[in-house]
């Protein structure tokens, strides 16, 4: 990573950083096709969540938005970022404040359903239709057994 990454975070009921983390969304969406969700959507989401933010010389290359319970509604790293370890790094910052940590993903997005079980999620179940447009969707977990922070921390020190 680059000397210059700055950590930042949203609070729940916060989104100073919420534009710039729709726009680093969007990019992504129609670059490849996913996180399609609504504008009305996300910004709701981003508000009620806790999100964390890494800035790399003041320009967002990854962010997670998490709900109370540890649950990912959000996890996006630019792509000429990606294999940095900024994604690792955004999943240890829930790991470090919860005991499990779950997503959802689609069943087609490859590269993120690799990245997930890389660093050890595992897959729980398939939901068939769970997306808006009636897409699959696997629903991953972490820390099942209170060892997540300990398999994570092990992970990013590699």
């Amino acid at each position: 990573m680059s000397v210059n990454v700055e950590q930042r975070v949203d609070n729940p009921g916060q989104s100073q950083y919420g534009e710039d983390a729709w726009a680093l969304k969007e990019r992504i969406r129609k670059k490849e096709g996913v996180l399609k969700q609504r504008r009305g959507f996300f910004m709701d989401a981003y508000r009620r969540s806790k999100t964390h933010l890494f800035y790399e010389d003041e320009r967002l290359v990854g962010f997670v938005s998490t709900r109370r319970d540890g649950y990912i509604l959000f996890l996006a790293v630019a792509p000429e970022v990606r294999g940095e370890g900024y994604g690792e790094r955004l999943v240890a910052t829930v790991a470090d404040e919860h005991r499990t940590v779950t997503c959802h993903a689609r069943t087609t997005n490859v590269e993120a359903l690799d990245f997930y079980e890389h660093i050890g999620f595992e897959i729980t179940r398939r939901i068939d239709n769970y997306y808006e447009d009636g897409g699959n969707a696997y629903y991953l977990r972490l820390g099942e057994d209170g060892g997540l922070r300990e398999k994570l921390s092990e992970f990013v020190r590699r």
